[in-house]
């Protein structure tokens, strides 16, 4: 699985919240490359749990969306 990028900005955004949590709730300043570093290990350790778990949700959404269609045509059956 190709592993995920994120822009500049996004990156930006995201070390953002990551440094402000560590400065509000551990009361421990995190510099920007270690930021970096902690976004890259918890997209490549940890993201993955989260995209399958996406998928997994969307597949199951799709799939009684299917169910839904499948008797909608049922019920147009001429009997």
């Amino acid at each position: 699985m190709k592993p995920i990028q994120f822009s500049r900005e996004e990156t930006a955004d995201i070390t953002a919240k990551l440094r402000a949590y560590f400065r509000d709730e551990l009361e421990t300043d995190l510099a920007a490359l270690p930021a970096e570093m902690l976004l890259d290990f918890l997209g490549r350790e940890i993201g993955p749990f989260f995209y399958n778990r996406a998928v997994y949700d969307a597949q199951a959404v799709v799939a009684k969306k299917a169910e839904d269609i499948v008797e909608t045509l049922a019920g147009l059956e001429r009997g």
